[in-house]
């Protein structure tokens, strides 16, 4: 019994990734514009970017997973940014309900990752292949889950506008019921994507 209950909780979760498939293409795709504007606005100097860079990058040194990290402590230091990491998912699946909502915030962190793509003296990551290889793949792993979770909100969103026919049926809150069972299916897959992006991020080097 146990082999097919697992088979059957992956069908649900491809299931649910297939109906939230649009949304879930429109946060990547703008994650995926907003740290390409970010990279290329560091990569040719725009003074504002790369000052902006640095004030975030100061800040985030005071941060609970830095601290841990500069400690030794790289369990902590993981755990604490896959919290960190989760409750902001959660924040982005929140804001969702609004459809349009989350997509500033979304904007706004994709451009954040990547104006991050230069260092502390302004010298592009890709210029050190294991350096660039390494912020690509961090990035890559983060983000992902953030645009499934983020997917998942505005699918719930889109779904009390646009009533598909396996979102008819009950609902809670004035969500169809089956979009938000979809949405905790896909934070199936969101939560060990971010603890893996963590751990990837605090033990790789």
């Amino acid at each position: 019994m146990q082999p097919e209950k697992s088979h059957s909780t992956i069908a649900l979760v491809m299931h649910a990734l297939h109906r939230a498939r649009i949304p879930i293409l429109t946060v990547a795709l703008a994650y995926i514009i907003a740290v390409g504007i970010g990279m290329i606005m560091v990569h040719t100097g725009n003074e504002w970017a790369v000052v902006l860079r640095d004030r975030i990058v100061f800040r985030a040194q005071s941060s609970s997973s830095i601290v841990a990290l500069k400690q030794n402590d790289r369990i902590r230091a993981a755990i604490l940014d896959f919290g960190g990491n989760l409750y902001g998912a959660i924040i982005d699946t929140i804001l969702g309900l609004g459809i349009i909502v989350p997509y500033p915030v979304i904007a706004y962190r994709g451009w954040v990752g990547g104006i991050v793509s230069i260092d502390s003296s302004h010298v592009s990551r890709f210029a050190d292949l294991k350096e660039g290889a390494y912020y690509l793949i961090t990035l890559t792993l983060q983000l992902i889950p953030y645009a499934l979770s983020g997917g998942a909100g505005v699918n719930m969103g889109l779904a009390n506008f646009r009533l598909q026919p396996f979102y008819q049926g009950e609902k809670w809150l004035g969500i169809p019921k089956e979009a938000v069972r979809d949405a905790f299916r896909i934070y199936l897959i969101v939560i060990p994507l971010f603890l893996l992006a963590s751990l990837w991020e605090f033990f790789a080097r």
